[in-house]
């Protein structure tokens, strides 16, 4: 609060004699870039990092993987249908369905949160198709 009323006072104090107007308002444009800049690399980069990964791992999910869906519910993955449009695929959009305790449910792909652990060869092989 208190910066945002020295920038505006530093906005509206008259240019000194002899100096141009632009020589004032040069600090201050060099600080709104610096937090534009700060802000970037500190808080919007690393979050969009972090869903390119995400989207990397709905993308590779698969039969066995154990999930956590955006409501809480850990499941298995038991069948994974996709969905096909004319405008091409939306991989997000996918159905999975998902065994937890003795019920299954059907959940999108971009619904779920994370993915616990992921189907090893002999898992994955010594369940019967269900």
């Amino acid at each position: 609060m208190i910066t945002s009323a020295l920038h505006i006072a530093l906005l509206l104090q008259a240019p000194a004699a002899g100096t141009g107007g632009a020589a004032s308002i040069t600090p201050l444009l060099f600080q709104f870039v610096l937090i534009v800049a700060i802000i970037y690399f500190v808080m919007w980069r690393p979050q969009q990092k972090n869903r390119k990964q995400h989207e990397t791992a709905l993308a590779a999910l698969k039969r066995g993987d154990e999930i956590v869906t955006a409501g809480g519910i850990v499941g298995e993955v038991v069948h994974i249908r996709e969905t096909t449009k004319e405008g091409g695929a939306n991989r997000m959009e996918d159905r999975v369905t998902i065994k937890s305790g003795e019920s299954r449910l059907i959940v999108e792909r971009g619904r779920i949160q994370k993915i616990i652990g992921t189907a090893t060869g002999s898992t994955a092989g010594s369940n019967p198709a269900t």
